[in-house]
């Protein structure tokens, strides 16, 4: 995948509450966790992570400290679409996700 798609699927320099809702989401996909699991793991109520997944607040600090320390998610790529520090393999299985929620609408999407 080529730089400028990444920019554009991480909507890259954009620290929108909906921005980071995308990004927040991708990453706990990547994990493989449903909302109530990666909430539990990272110490915040299923409420709080509902809540930025869907663009109505930012993600918890223990929820971005949970997906660095456990799924080596930086908080820079969470808040601000930077993806330069994540691991290539993060890299990759966050930027599939990506690329498949780009190509389903929202509507279609599977609510975990």
């Amino acid at each position: 995948m080529d730089l400028l798609t990444k920019e554009k699927l991480a909507r890259r320099h954009d620290d929108s509450v909906e921005a980071c809702a995308i990004r927040l989401r991708a990453a706990r996909l990547m994990t493989g966790l449903s909302q109530a699991d990666a909430a539990a793991e990272a110490g915040a109520s299923n409420t709080a992570l509902n809540n930025a997944e869907r663009a109505r607040n930012y993600p918890q600090t223990k929820v971005m400290r949970w997906l660095y320390r456990a799924h080596r998610v930086d908080f820079n790529f969470l808040l601000a679409g930077e993806f330069s520090q994540l691991p290539a393999d993060v890299q990759s299985a966050i930027f599939a996700i990506l690329s498949d929620m780009n190509e389903t609408p929202a509507t279609d999407q599977k609510s975990n």
